[in-house]
């Protein structure tokens, strides 16, 4: 026998109360004298024996009833039996954990691996009792631990019937570390755990951590759905091939496409969309188990947030079926020039305004004090050419962090104090030593190694000729010892950095190591000096961060810091719209947002303008058909602290009576009551026999 609330158990010291009383209460009779009748004498011991037999009786009638009092509400129960008449059943709480993850969408013969497991759920809930508690934990929820045992069941079972396949791919790992510590606070007798799912290897996670607890009283069971072997085809990945992004310019898309299943699969088509619009298709097939890689491209005249996925045919699981992608098209680059001398800049203006640029760059030029006082956020990249030391670049820093970019040039009369003065203020730690003679030919520099596979060089070269560029006489530089990583883009027979770039927070840096000025160097005057320019300038503009990969149910960071006062609209790829309220008391550069279980295309807008595009995509792992076996959960639970008992259950098994079987017996409660009553009702009546006893004998 177990007693469900062991910690009333203390009050058993209440029963020391009668003894007590009782030996406060025993006086020795008085002798008193009769005549010498010895038939009197004998009356009268009889008497008194009977009297204390009572009184003994009635010790032990008070000792019982609070003893059978405190074990009632201690809740007695007897494991396995069960008892009919007196006893009551045990309560049971239970807490259901369902896959609802897009692998359980296959369709069988009796209906979607989903609805089987919902019909089982509601078939276990049926059984529930009133005053028996439950929970439901969804797998794409299991990261969150804001669940309650409830006792409206019928609540539960609406929202079991309202439950949709996800896309989000969750844990089963959280999902069983919830319920487990849901269960492990209830009083109740029966604590049961249901795990309804395919069991997907992927759902459970490699970083997993015992729990203190060891959750001795809790019967686990897991239901497996699926395990069938089907045909799917998946895209796996969907990236931008191009980093340079110009109108009417083609782009490039790289796509990875599976075939999950164990049949070969042929003639899948493959189709790409930009804005909606068919661009391009292909045709490909694919033997089991195995991948492929393609590129697929097309020209984009349009120009802002530009949206495409790729498409194949549908198949038994959709969700893999699409992926998607977005970038950027700036209408006209808005280019800050800013330099303390105009001789500094008057090569870079024509580099950046000849040809056909001339329509595609807006260039404002402001004095590089004006750092301080612009708006940064309005330029999508700064050339930056400082001639002094600058004690402030905290908004600069800020620009670049935020997602800005910056092309740095010295200035022809800056020191290298001064420089390592302006690197520092921006956060990057180097060493500085001047190198060379300005003005003069002799024992002048050249390029050594370029990086050609670096986007700046895109297309500068015709593809049958040989790279190769013209290097420039370098006079004076500065020889940067850089303690940040970075890429090093053109090196020079000194092994000094001509060109390097830096990645600062979301933001870029292009940093040149000599001025754009005759004195130091003939580069402005080389073939190299205005392709190069260009092309960094609209490499720069890219923002990765609108194509970047996320995955359904991941947290994203949007920028917003060009967003007006008030609310922000993030339109969701169903249409629905959700509305953030913008808080004025605190930095609205960033918000952080959660609600991305729906995948495709977001927009967030300020209700006129869009601020920003992402894409959500379906987690390709979930389309694997690699699946735990009873060993390898049996090693899991071992490494959570499990030491309670496992139960393994297929979906063709009859669930309800295994867990019948398995369910723990009957409480004593009621039966200790009516003992504890009846008790009481015998307790009264020798009470009042002994009283009667006592007075004949006074």
């Amino acid at each position: 026998m177990l007693f469900l609330n062991p910690t009333i158990l203390f009050a058993l010291l209440a029963a020391a109360i009668p003894v007590l009383i009782h030996m406060l209460n025993l006086r020795k009779l008085k002798k008193v004298d009769f005549s010498t009748l010895k038939f009197l004498k004998e009356i009268q011991k009889s008497k008194i024996r009977k009297i204390k037999f009572k009184q003994w009786l009635l010790l032990a009638l008070r000792v019982l009833i609070i003893l059978f009092t405190v074990f009632a509400f201690a809740r007695p129960t007897l494991k396995g039996i069960a008892l009919t008449g007196a006893t009551s059943a045990s309560k049971t709480s239970a807490v259901f954990i369902l896959d609802d993850s897009f692998s359980m969408s296959f369709v069988e013969t009796n209906g979607s691996l989903f609805n089987q497991a919902k019909s089982e759920v509601n078939k276990i809930l049926s059984q529930l009792k009133e005053g028996d508690d439950a929970e439901l934990i969804l797998l794409s929820n299991s990261k969150f631990d804001n669940y309650k045992l409830s006792k409206n069941l019928t609540l539960l079972k609406t929202k079991i019937r309202k439950v949709k396949i996800s896309s989000v791919t969750g844990s089963i790992d959280n999902a069983v570390k919830n319920g487990l510590n849901l269960l492990f606070a209830t009083n109740n007798f029966n604590k049961e755990l249901y795990i309804l799912s395919d069991f997907q290897k992927r759902s459970l996670s490699y970083n997993i951590s015992k729990n203190k607890n060891t959750f001795e009283n809790i019967r686990l069971y897991t239901i497996t759905f699926g395990g069938s072997k089907y045909q799917n085809v998946g895209i796996d990945k969907l990236t931008l091939g191009t980093q340079i992004f110009e109108k009417n310019k083609p782009i490039i898309f790289n796509i990875s496409v599976t075939n999950y299943s164990y049949e070969k699969v042929n003639d899948i088509v493959l189709s790409l969309f930009i804005n909606g619009k068919r661009k391009s298709q292909k045709n490909l097939s694919l033997n089991p188990g195995a991948s492929t890689s393609l590129e697929m491209s097309s020209n984009v005249s349009s120009s802002g947030f530009i949206s495409a996925f790729v498409e194949i045919d549908d198949d038994v699981i959709l969700q893999d079926n699409k992926r998607y992608v977005n970038f950027y098209i700036p209408e006209k680059l808005n280019v800050g020039l800013f330099s303390d001398n105009s001789f500094d800049k008057q090569f870079i203006l024509p580099a950046l305004t000849s040809g056909r640029n001339n329509n595609d760059i807006n260039i404002i030029e402001a004095n590089s004090n004006q750092l301080v006082s612009l708006n940064l956020t309005n330029f999508d990249v700064i050339i930056f050419i400082p001639s002094k030391t600058f004690t402030n670049l905290n908004r600069l820093q800020k620009y670049i962090e935020s997602g800005g970019s910056l092309v740095l040039f010295p200035g022809s009369s800056i020191n290298e104090t001064s420089f390592l003065d302006i690197l520092s203020g921006l956060r990057i730690k180097a060493n500085i030593k001047a190198s060379g003679e300005k003005n003069t030919n002799e024992n002048y520099l050249s390029f050594d190694k370029i990086d050609f596979a670096h986007p700046v060089f895109e297309n500068l070269f015709e593809k049958k000729k040989k790279k190769e560029v013209d290097s420039p006489n370098i006079l004076f530089h500065f020889n940067i010892d850089y303690k940040n990583f970075g890429r090093y883009i053109i090196t020079l027979n000194d092994k000094s950095h001509f060109l390097t770039e830096m990645k600062k927070g979301m933001g870029r840096i292009f940093i040149f190591n000599t001025a754009p000025v005759l004195s130091w160097s003939n580069f402005p005057i080389k073939g190299i000096f205005a392709p190069l320019i260009n092309k960094s300038i609209f490499y720069l503009s890219f923002k990765n961060v609108f194509h970047k990969d996320y995955i359904a149910g991941n947290e994203v960071g949007i920028n917003i810091n060009n967003a007006k006062k008030g609310l922000v609209e993030i339109v969701k790829p169903n249409k629905s719209v959700e509305y953030i309220t913008l808080n004025e008391s605190k930095n609205n550069d960033y918000i952080n947002y959660k609600m991305t279980n729906q995948i495709g295309v977001y927009k967030v807008t300020d209700s006129k303008t869009i601020l920003s595009m992402f894409s959500i995509n379906a987690d390709p792992n979930e389309s694997v058909q690699i699946y735990l076996t009873l060993k390898e959960f049996q090693e899991y639970l071992g490494k959570i602290n499990f030491n309670g008992k496992y139960i393994a259950i297929d979906k063709s098994e009859e669930v309800l009576s295994i867990v019948q079987q398995a369910r723990f017996g009957s409480e004593l409660w009621k039966l200790f009551i009516i003992i504890a009553l009846c008790l009481a009702v015998v307790e009264m009546l020798v009470s009042k026999s002994a009283k009667k006893d006592i007075a004949v004998l006074k």
